[in-house]
């Protein structure tokens, strides 16, 4: 980290194999939209999720590259919510599942973990 006051998370990359299916699913479930990325390399593509210099946390994108897989249980990505009950609800109908939904991790609130369209797994946190 560049200085103690830095989160430790500057960018994040989900993986994806099919952009159109998981933009839609992102979309659904976090009521945002997400923008094309320009990227040097060839036949990459990016989407990123809104972001704000001014805001906490960090932002990303998805990304659709050759060779890289989807699914990979190594890194969780949890997004911030108001109450992550909200957007668990949004999940199977936009094509993905609910792995465990809503429960409480004590005073850091509570938790959700769901998978996308691509098989990746996610959590989404909330305070409430």
């Amino acid at each position: 980290m560049s200085t103690p006051s830095s989160n430790a998370v500057g960018w994040f990359e989900i993986y994806v194999q099919e952009m159109s299916r998981a933009k839609r699913f992102y979309e659904t479930v976090f009521q945002v939209s997400l923008t094309e990325l320009p990227t040097p390399i060839p036949g990459m593509q990016m989407l990123a999720f809104p972001m704000s210099d001014e805001a906490p946390g960090s932002s990303g994108s998805l990304v659709k590259m050759e060779g890289m897989q989807t699914g990979g249980l190594g890194t969780l990505v949890y997004f911030i919510c108001t109450d992550c009950a909200v957007e668990e609800s949004r999940v199977v109908g936009a094509g993905g599942s609910v792995e465990r939904p809503k429960f409480s991790i004590g005073p850091y609130g509570f938790i959700a973990l769901v998978k996308d369209t691509e098989g990746n797994l996610i959590g989404l946190h909330s305070r409430i």
